[in-house]
């Protein structure tokens, strides 16, 4: 099973309930790399536009690789009124791109997919002289806020979480300094979300193992995780840490 493709079975959900990225982090990133009109800019892995409005709103030359063919044809729907986006329904890993082309290259949740041995020299290659490798995602706290839930939510996932393939993707983003590039900066910004049970259900619907846990685990387990939120008042408190690690190709 290639886990990459499992969220595009569900682009509409995806789209509504994943979280998006605080204001701040665009502002960081469009100041640090400049990033204008005259600027290129390559999205690797766009999803549903995540991470995406804030940099064509920048007037940049946008083009994203989309691997899913729904998510690529929501993307083309979403964002047709801007001249500057470019979208291709394809495989970062094999797709031919102009090399030393683009002045910023970056991922929202989606690098940790390509094995760095690939991934660092591709957007090496692909960025110009001075460009920017940018990578921003989020790291969720269920715990903190909510401790007796949390243990109550672990003891469904034992119970009734069982799945052909677990998600092994795993990434040290500092390693691009193994590849040539250099270190600029890491930044990062907390956010708090509150979701009562309906809510929760519909975030941890979209995680790539929940799309392909089926019956009769599927129900018992949701079932399990709705009645805990509940029992805890029907809210879960969830702390987000945003990180955005910023590499340079040198001039």
């Amino acid at each position: 099973m290639d886990f990459r493709k499992t969220f595009d079975l569900i682009p509409e959900r995806f789209d509504q309930y994943r979280p998006r990225y605080c204001p701040e982090l665009f502002q960081e990133l469009t100041n640090a790399c400049r990033l204008a009109p005259d600027k290129r800019v390559l999205e690797i892995g766009p999803g549903t536009g995540q991470a995406t409005e804030p940099v064509l709103q920048t007037g940049c030359e946008y083009t994203a690789v989309e691997l899913g063919e729904n998510f690529t044809s929501l993307m083309k729907e979403k964002y047709r009124s801007y001249p500057n986006f470019h979208i291709l329904n394809a495989d970062f890993e094999t797709v031919p791109l102009k090399e030393n082309h683009y002045d910023l290259i970056y991922s929202a949740a989606t690098i940790q997919w390509i094995p760095e041995e690939i991934a660092f020299p591709k957007i090496f290659r692909l960025l110009g002289p001075g460009g920017y490798l940018a990578m921003l995602m989020t790291r969720s706290d269920e715990k903190t806020a909510n401790p007796l839930l949390k243990d109550e939510i672990d003891q469904a996932y034992a119970q009734y979480f069982h799945v052909k393939q677990h998600y092994t993707c795993r990434m040290q983003y500092e390693n691009a300094l193994h590849y040539g590039f250099a270190s600029v900066s890491y930044h990062e910004w907390k956010k708090v979300r509150r979701l009562n049970a309906e809510e929760y259900l519909c975030y941890i619907s979209t995680h790539c193992e929940h799309i392909t846990l089926e019956e009769p685990f599927r129900s018992r387990f949701y079932d399990a995780i709705r009645q805990a939120v509940l029992n805890a008042g029907d809210e879960i408190v969830i702390q987000d840490t945003i990180p955005l690690y910023l590499y340079q190709k040198p001039v």
